[in-house]
């Protein structure tokens, strides 16, 4: 993502040229449509809207850009001429602008986070939108969306680890035993999940939410402890720290609307299309992932140059590689629950 720098007077008029453009443009069909419809009057009210349209133009011309509030992301590396990469990744006629994407060992725990942030979204999308095609395949999907959970809360805390830790937390009895304790815990909240799903049934008691909440709110309480860390200890002059604030926030109002079935219970019948808690709980986490990928992301640009020398490159591969295992016990456990509800739906058949 690159950024161009203009003077304040070119940008001022290119952005009059457009808005002259666009109303000549507006006027020439105006008159082009008088002309091949004579007999069409307009109401005085109708020109009155164009017109009204044509000072709101000129008006969103003089609002700043919108992207001066938005946060950006680090500069990518740059880009090379078509001639300098292999013929497989050029494009007809583009003659500049190719990337060139390299996995360094630095960047292995960045890649694990973002293909775990892939993972729980699609199998979260598939297991909502699929769900309702048998009973089996409902209770399938759910135990998938719950291995996503799993892969991500873990995804998350390779990243929080080699990229927003202090060096003070890492050598902490909590940062001894950090991504052990991460990849357990992780495992642990599928297999709760999968329990609670498998063991009851409509209307669901309290002690199915406790099994779902508290493994995994112990998961989160240690995976976002380096970031905690650095909240309390480090100056928020740091835009990063604004980052890693707001996805704590989202992830917080995420909780609460997974927790508590608001505003349905107070709004019955109102919310079944639009509104439901649990449509809010998932607009929260989405928002918590993207602040935390933009923090992650930030971290990443500024460490990547340190994460081996300080961690050393064995330890990213193990670490890696204890991904992986995650993965693979998080499927077989799946499997298994998969295993005990086709037995039990056969047996009551």
């Amino acid at each position: 993502m690159y950024e161009k720098s203009f003077d304040s007077e070119g940008s001022d008029s290119e952005m009059s040229n457009k808005l002259n453009s666009i109303e000549r443009f507006s006027q020439w069909c105006r008159s082009s449509f008088f002309s091949y419809f004579p007999s069409f009057t307009m109401s005085t009210g109708v020109l009155s809207r164009l017109s009204t349209l044509t000072l709101s133009l000129q008006q969103l011309g003089q609002l700043p850009h919108l992207s001066n509030w938005l946060p950006r992301l680090p500069s990518p590396q740059a880009t090379v001429r078509a001639s300098e990469v292999p013929s497989l990744f050029r494009e007809p006629y583009i003659m500049t602008g190719t990337s060139r994407l390299t996995l360094t060992v630095a960047s292995l725990p960045l890649f694990l986070y973002v293909l775990s942030s892939l993972t729980y979204l699609s199998f979260s999308v598939a297991a909502h939108l699929l769900q309702s095609h048998s009973e089996l395949t409902h209770y399938s999907l759910f135990f998938l969306d719950y291995v996503g959970v799993a892969v991500y809360q873990y995804g998350c805390s390779l990243g929080h680890y080699f990229y927003c830790s202090e060096p003070e937390w890492r050598r902490s009895l909590v940062g001894a035993l950090f991504l052990p304790g991460a990849a357990m815990l992780a495992w642990l909240s599928c297999t709760s999940c999968c329990y609670a799903k498998f063991r009851y049934r409509r209307p669901y008691p309290l002690r199915r939410k406790i099994y779902q909440i508290i493994p995994t709110s112990l998961a989160y309480l240690l995976d976002i402890s380096p970031v905690a860390h650095r909240l309390v200890t480090k100056s928020w002059d740091d835009p990063v720290l604004v980052c890693h604030a707001l996805q704590v926030a989202f992830f917080m109002l995420a909780a609460l609307f997974f927790s508590c079935p608001v505003p349905e219970r107070f709004f019955p019948g109102r919310c079944d299309i639009i509104g439901h808690g649990h449509q809010i709980f998932h607009i929260f986490l989405a928002m918590c992932t993207m602040c935390q990928l933009q923090a992650m992301f930030q971290d990443f640009a500024e460490h990547q140059e340190s994460v081996v020398e300080v961690h050393g490159k064995h330890f990213i591969y193990l670490a890696a590689g204890s991904f992986f295992l995650l993965v693979l016990g998080s499927v077989l456990t799946a499997v298994l629950m998969r295993g005990a509800v086709q037995r039990l739906l056969r047996k009551n058949d």
